[in-house]
This record gives C-alpha cells, sequence and structure tokens, in this order.
C-alpha cells in the first residue's frame, strides 16, 4: 500500500475531487460515506459547507463542529478516500447513528488497506483535538468496515435498525 496524508480540501482538490465523486456515481453508489454531504452538493457549494462547519463561529446550529480530510496517496495525488471527523455527539442523527467518524474509501482503491490507515490516522486527529472515545457505525452488510473498525480498536456495543430499517451495528474506540 502506498503512503496516504489526510489534507482539508481546497479548491485545488476541486477537479480530483469531482473524479473520486464521479467513480461513485458511475459504481451505482450514490451515497458516499464520511464526505459531508458531498455526494449532494457541487464542489464549491460543498467547500463552503466543510468550511462554515469547521469554524465553531459558524457551524449551523443544526451541526455539529466537524473536520473534513481528503485521502491523498502521495505518490500520484489522487484522493483515494474522505473522512469526516465530527468533534462531538451533540446532534441527534450523530448520536443516534451517525457517530463521531464516517469515512468512504474510492470503489477502484478499496481492498488494498486503505481504510484502516485511514481510520488509524483519523482516530489521532480525534485524539488532538481532546477526544477520549469516539463512536462508529456501519451497516450489518458491511463486512469490509467492521473488518476495519475492528482492527482499529473498536467494540462492538449495539446492534439496531437505521432510520431507513437496515440493522447496523454501532462500536466505541477508546483513545487512549
Amino acid at each position: 500500500m502506498a503512503d496516504i496524508v489526510l489534507e482539508i480540501p481546497t479548491m485545488r482538490h476541486e477537479a480530483m475531487a469531482n473524479q473520486f465523486k464521479n467513480e461513485f456515481i458511475e459504481n451505482n453508489e450514490p451515497i458516499i460515506n464520511g464526505s459531508a454531504l458531498f455526494d449532494q452538493m457541487d464542489y464549491k457549494e460543498w467547500l463552503d459547507n466543510t468550511e462554515k462547519n469547521h469554524n465553531p463561529e459558524t457551524v449551523g446550529s443544526d451541526w455539529v463542529l466537524a473536520t473534513t480530510f481528503f485521502a491523498v496517496r502521495k505518490s500520484d495525488n489522487k484522493i483515494i478516500g474522505m473522512i469526516d471527523i465530527r468533534h462531538s455527539l451533540a446532534n441527534k442523527f450523530l448520536k443516534e447513528y451517525g457517530g463521531h467518524i464516517g469515512y468512504s474509501v474510492r470503489p477502484s482503491e478499496r481492498k488494498k488497506g486503505y481504510a484502516t490507515e485511514m481510520l488509524k490516522m483519523g482516530l489521532e486527529y480525534a485524539k488532538s483535538i481532546g477526544l477520549k472515545r469516539v463512536m462508529l457505525s456501519c451497516f450489518t452488510s458491511n463486512t469490509a468496515s467492521i473488518k476495519t473498525i475492528i482492527k482499529c480498536g473498536g467494540v462492538l456495543t449495539e446492534s439496531k435498525s437505521y432510520v431507513d430499517g437496515r440493522p447496523m451495528y454501532v462500536f466505541w474506540i477508546e483513545l487512549n
């Protein structure tokens, strides 16, 4: 596996980000987990939204302070994935379903260890902002994510139905 780095999105990422997004669409995956709604907005609107959510003075009252990163492969500057770290669970949806961290790996780069590396880096960031433990969730059918979360210290604490009725798991990871 090649080295990756987490980068805060900027306008310089626009073309690569749109290629990333289009790969999900072409793979019949309309939802990009951990993308801070990139799947629902054009790049400039999304970038403005992530910047707003990253600032305590501008984050919306309906959301929480959050940091969104692209996972970029150093060798070719390709966006491999995204990870969104929410600084708290002071939102009903996050507390019930979403958790502190959401992430995704582009379809063509899966099964290469990137998700584990991204999550490890995300956990270090969560620790750096003072979080002591984090919640993550995934659908019970997402065996790759289950394995990744467990590999990074996740402990299954709950099994329940998501808002659409699909079965999901809730994990917690202690940050020592």
